[in-house]
């Protein structure tokens, strides 16, 4: 007897071990209930069908039971609150998709289009794009009609001068949003649904202008835009347009050339009104105030200067964050201001773990979405960086090891280090790309930023109402067009960008975990986070890309070869081909990987190898007349066009097919070949599945099978 019961015991403490533990650790417990409400959120968006009202009780009773265990059993306290936290984020990002649904275009639409001009900015072809609500199309219910459409101008509208809050009509091509271009790739259709985007296309003829815009409509809309065309008459070019862009959110005047250069050069984020920029302006008005207020003896002798100048630098952060649009960037740079400026007014210390911890859970819990933005996942990875690697440093460095002028320089190199290391891996994983020279390029502009664009900007704002802007505006513009000069310069050497293949979408999720483990876990422990991260660079390393794949309409295949990605055509399908060359690690233009080896034949017939498949792109006028005979020795054809009459036992994927699967990757696997569709998810962003049949190639020796 005495044995079994030394054998419970044994058992019951093993059992309570790793609650003890936990309780040991509550002081640094907290950041996780951020990390917690952002692993239910990733659930929700991971899910490949839309969760039902069972999963929402289900959360309701983890996130009400967790809440009650956490206020009932002390030792049980942090369980019940990481149940909460996932729970809240998994119900956080129902609510939120759900609030948001509204209606995209099931169908093609060609005729009128109606609407207020609600953003302005420029396509990646360098076109400006209108944004459009209030739509009205032609013989199309309410019901159906997209509450904003996107229309880019693809002929020069000089007599169009756009402003926030017109009502403008015009006739376009009109489509519902594209999903990815491949498998596992971004999806533009997700984000545009949460942006309540129900269409998007183009239009050649005029814009004509039918009602300016009324006394109320749009305020902070049309301030932004007022501001906006104020400082390009007094700055030209692009250094003008960058400044302006960088002050109001208003990029309508960047050209894709200025933009290229930025991310060339790991400068894009001087132009995203995001922390940098807030911290910057918010920094500028709290050192003036607060200084400014000391040098006068009766207020500093009777206010607390310091939080007066922190409720008005609240004040300036509020009204930028309206000015500038209140995007997700600018939305999560406010929240960390707003802890920040909190915590001084609570005698608090700002810049710690638990403030970035309250800042994300915040936006997450308000905007779930934002998890999945490479904005707020290079924001915050800087942010944590930055705290933990200043705080690991002996303080004795600076008190001792460097003189006191060296500091600023010291600083400066170290946070630009330690932001660039922290970023790189996601900005590798979304965008593809690592700026090889991107820590010089911030170590000449971020100072000119933070000391010459912003502070002018802000003296410029309050020198305008007395005609006196015009010298804090030229000292911008000298700012910008340095900015600009060391730009163009960075981007332009060689070598300056080295192209990452896209990863697994386990991986960040991984090294994510991984990482936020080694930094907020203490002792031996913390070093098991090293696992995750170890597993996802491997992940990274061996990652393989489709041996083949097609474009959603059929007319751009992208054949895996000896010297990279070879494409079917150098002209057409443009973004599926610049965005599988940049997946797969290729710098490489379409027209060049249209001249490597792998595709042979005529324009409208190329022949290719597929694993030892002969077979066949057919696409252009009469290419369905040619199945009869392509059938007969293909084993394996795709047209691009809907077949009216395939030969029998043609082993053919054909337009209607593609409209149903969505663009397609082929991957090997062992001995044969997978086929991966992109349209199988059944989410409230999702098109409406269609059943699609792909040709059986299991008698050719090769197994072939759709997922």
């Amino acid at each position: 007897m005495g044995n079994k019961v030394a054998a419970v015991g044994t058992v019951w403490r093993v059992l309570l071990w790793p609650l003890q533990a936990l309780q040991s650790a509550r002081g640094m417990l907290f950041p996780w209930i951020a990390v917690l409400v952002g692993c239910g959120i990733g659930a929700w968006f991971s899910v490949p069908v839309e969760p039902g009202a069972g999963s929402y009780s289900l959360a309701a009773l983890l996130l009400a039971g967790g809440l009650v265990l956490a206020t009932k059993v002390e030792l049980a306290r942090p369980l019940g609150l990481a149940l909460a936290a996932a729970a809240a984020g998994w119900i956080a990002a129902g609510i939120r998709a759900h609030s948001l649904d509204a209606p995209m275009l099931g169908f093609r639409y060609y005729g009128p289009v109606e609407g207020r001009i609600v953003e302005i900015d420029r396509s990646q072809s360098d076109a400006l794009r209108l944004t459009l609500d209030q739509v009205v199309l032609q013989e199309v219910s309410p019901a159906r009609t997209p509450l904003r459409v996107r229309i880019s101008l693809q002929d020069e509208q000089n007599w169009l001068h756009p402003t926030p809050g017109q009502v403008v009509i015009l006739t376009a091509n009109l489509a519902a949003p594209e999903g990815p271009v491949e498998p596992g790739a971004f999806d533009f259709r997700r984000m545009a649904f949460f942006d309540q985007l129900g269409a998007v296309g183009y239009t050649r003829t005029p814009v004509l202008l039918l009602e300016e815009p009324t006394g109320g409509a749009l305020p902070v809309d049309r301030l932004r835009s007022w501001l906006t065309q104020g400082m390009l008459a007094h700055m030209d070019g692009q250094a003008g347009a960058f400044a302006a862009g960088a002050m109001t959110g208003d990029r309508s005047a960047i050209t894709e050339d200025t933009v290229q250069a930025l991310r060339d050069s790991s400068l894009a984020h001087l132009l995203a009104i995001s922390g940098m920029n807030m911290a910057f302006l918010t920094g500028f008005v709290f050192a003036l105030l607060r200084y400014g207020l000391a040098l006068v003896p009766f207020a500093a002798l009777r206010v607390n200067t310091k939080k007066v100048a922190a409720v008005v630098s609240f004040a300036v952060a509020l009204f930028y964050l309206l000015l500038s649009g209140a995007n997700v960037a600018t939305e999560r740079a406010f929240i960390m201001i707003a802890v920040f400026l909190g915590a001084v007014l609570l005698d608090r210390r700002a810049l710690t773990l638990r403030s970035v911890a309250v800042a994300a859970m915040l936006l997450l819990l308000a905007r779930p979405e934002s998890l999945l933005d490479p904005g707020f996942q290079m924001s915050f990875a800087a942010t944590i960086a930055l705290i933990t690697g200043f705080a690991a440093l002996d303080g004795s460095i600076y008190r001792e090891r460097i003189p006191r002028w060296l500091m600023p320089v010291f600083t400066l190199v170290l946070s630009s280090l330690i932001g660039g290391l922290s970023t790189a891996p996601y900005a590798a994983a979304h965008f593809n790309r690592f700026t090889d020279y991107g820590l010089i390029a911030n170590l000449l502009t971020v100072p000119v930023m933070g000391a010459v664009i912003m502070p002018a900007g802000a003296v410029a704002a309050l020198l305008a109402p007395f005609g006196l802007a015009a010298l804090p505006l030229w000292v911008m513009e000298q700012g910008a067009r340095w900015i600009l000069f060391v730009a163009h310069w960075i981007a332009g050497l060689e070598g300056s960008v080295t192209a990452i293949p896209a990863p697994d979408p386990s991986v960040l999720p991984l090294f994510t975990l991984g990482a936020l483990w080694l930094i907020l876990w203490r002792g031996k422990v913390q070093l098991a986070g090293v696992v995750p991260v170890f597993a996802a660079l491997v992940l990274w390393l061996t990652a393989e890309r489709p041996v083949l794949l097609v474009s959603g309409d059929g007319r751009l295949l992208g054949l895996e070869g000896p010297e990279g990605r070879a494409l079917s055509a150098p002209k057409g399908g443009g973004f599926a081909a610049e965005n599988w060359l940049q997946n797969d690690g290729d710098l490489a233009a379409q027209a060049l990987a249209a001249e490597r080896p792998g595709f042979d034949g005529p324009k409208g017939e190329r022949w290719f190898d597929l694993a030892g498949l002969h077979a066949v792109a057919l696409s252009g006028k009469g290419a369905e007349a040619k199945l009869p005979e392509v059938c007969q020795s293909a084993e394996l054809v795709i047209l691009a066009a809907e077949a009216a009459a395939a030969p029998e036992a043609c082993p053919l994927i054909d337009a209607k097919t593609l409209s149903a699967t969505g663009p397609l990757a082929i991957w090997r696997e062992g001995g044969g070949l997978r086929i991966v569709t992109t349209k199988g998810a059944r989410r409230l962003w999702s098109p409406p599945l269609r059943e699609a049949r792909l040709p059986d190639l299991s008698a050719k020796g090769l197994k072939l099978a759709a997922q």
